[in-house]
């Protein structure tokens, strides 16, 4: 009996240790492919330590692309763009551009479709409560649609006002139509008291990307669309950084802290609203089925221009497309760069490629200064991030702290006198392959002087962050952050 007992165990252990040799053998073959370096290395670090565990990660949420039907959706989307707008770019004076600027635009038309487009106006607005009533004040003024796109979108007490704006639009005969992304929307308070608010004011809305899979309805469930767009009438849009929701987030944990989001957002008329009216009309159309038409797509983009002069040009990115659109916008600009690059990040966790762009910049003479906050919301991606605060300031980068207790949740980008971009993706390795998110690049020195003025608010609310300072940290720290660093590339 004892034999029998035996041979079993070591047929069993046999056994198991060739099925981990069979799981490390593959995993060499099927991780690295068509994958950053430094995301297979790290899963392969992940299979090797913990074979079963990390094979099991690796099969939920080691495919950083959507479905193949929604990848071909999403091209067939681009080419519809691509051939409804050709012609349309009407610029100020390209004449007054820098010399690398018509390469950038180039880039991005082939990259995301979206032409340039000029005689727009726009502004900026930094007031949390300012941006809301701002947007509910256009969405009182509708005459023919609404189209509303938030990652997060939550009724409450400091949203009502929205609310009942659209409520509003809807009982006067408006179309209004909302789109939220089901797992962000979903894990803050009061979702299914905000699905019944917009069913009872008589608006049309659709979940993004849903996690439903006893309705069909799957993909990788970290796979989220980042994208904030309003589109009033097709002639005035609002994006940016803000959610629809109270400051605070709601969040237990958030009102203890005391935590308070500082967002950007932008306010923009002229033609390109028809090019975020674009990102909303393709992304309805792929949760919904119904096609934009292609008359009224056309005909909104030729339409005549605002009084102001500047040239912009939407960016779409994430996991539809096949490129990192918003990685290789940010990395042109980096390397355009010839006097100033001033980012603002609330999550900056850069890839190597974005490192040599900063310290390239650097040691050519480029002033560089980072945004960030002082505290942070989320552990892992404020550890990873202070993983660089060392590399960055060695290279000569001036880091900036927004003071607590807020959260600078801002996302932009602006370099030299002339050149902003404004959006919904942080920089950081989710939104360039992971999110779906959208980027205005503004060409106009009027517009980067309102966002230098917004800057100079952040500088006189933070404090900088020196080496010397730096190198203080204790030990602990450092290992947390560097593991967070690690963890930060299973992508």
């Amino acid at each position: 009996m004892g034999g029998t007992g035996e041979t079993t165990a070591l047929v069993v252990a046999a056994l198991l240790i060739a099925l981990d040799l069979v799981i490390r053998v593959t995993a060499i073959i099927v991780v690295p492919r068509n994958r950053r370096p430094t995301a297979g290395m790290a899963w392969l670090l992940a299979i090797f330590f913990i074979p079963f565990i990390g094979v099991l990660f690796f099969l939920l949420i080691g495919n950083p692309k959507l479905p193949k039907a929604r990848r071909a959706k999403q091209a067939e989307v681009n080419r519809y763009i691509l051939e409804s707008t050709h012609g349309v770019e009407r610029v100020s004076d390209s004449g007054s551009w820098p010399a690398w600027f018509e390469g950038v635009v180039r880039m991005n038309r082939n990259l995301g479709a979206m032409p340039l487009i000029g005689s727009n106006s726009a502004s900026l607005i930094s007031d949390y409560d300012g941006s809301l009533a701002a947007m509910a004040a256009a969405i009182r003024g509708a005459e023919r649609y609404v189209h509303a796109e938030f990652y997060i979108f939550a009724y409450d007490e400091t949203t009502a006002d929205f609310f009942d704006a659209m409520g509003e639009a809807a009982a006067r005969g408006v179309e209004v139509r909302v789109l939220l992304d089901h797992v962000a929307s979903y894990r803050v308070k009061g979702y299914r008291a905000t699905l019944q608010k917009l069913t009872e004011m008589g608006v049309e809305w659709q979940l993004m990307l849903p996690v439903q899979p006893f309705k069909g309805k799957y993909q990788r469930p970290d796979l989220r669309n980042h994208r904030k767009i309003l589109v009033v009438d097709g002639e005035v849009g609002f994006m940016g950084s803000q959610n629809i929701i109270d400051r605070s987030y709601n969040k237990p944990s958030n009102l203890r802290r005391g935590l308070k989001w500082k967002e950007l957002v932008a306010k923009v008329e002229g033609p390109i609203v028809s090019g975020l009216d674009a990102i909303f009309a393709t992304d309805w159309y792929l949760e919904t089925g119904e096609a934009p038409r292609r008359e009224e797509f056309v005909s909104a983009f030729e339409q005549e221009g605002a009084a102001q002069d500047l040239d912009c040009q939407v960016v779409p990115s994430g996991p539809g497309f096949s490129n990192e659109n918003n990685l290789k916008l940010f990395l042109a600009l980096l390397y355009a760069a010839r006097e100033q690059v001033i980012i603002t990040s609330p999550y900056f966790v850069p890839d190597e490629a974005m490192l040599y762009a900063i310290s390239g910049a650097t040691q050519r003479g480029v002033h560089v200064e980072l945004f960030v906050s002082e505290i942070g919301d989320q552990a892992l991606v404020y550890h990873a991030q202070r993983s660089y605060y060392e590399a960055l300031l060695r290279a000569g980068v001036k880091i900036y702290m927004y003071r607590a207790p807020y959260i600078l949740h801002s996302k932009h980008f602006s370099i030299d006198d002339d050149v902003a971009v404004i959006g919904s993706s942080n920089m950081d390795i989710r939104s360039f392959e992971l999110n779906m998110e959208v980027s205005l690049l503004v060409r106009g020195a009027s517009f980067v002087r309102e966002m230098r003025e917004v800057e100079a608010s952040y500088r006189r609310e933070s404090r900088e962050l020196t080496l010397e300072e730096w190198l203080q940290q204790p030990l602990r720290s450092t290992v947390l952050d560097n593991l967070a660093r690690l963890t930060s590339a299973l992508q």
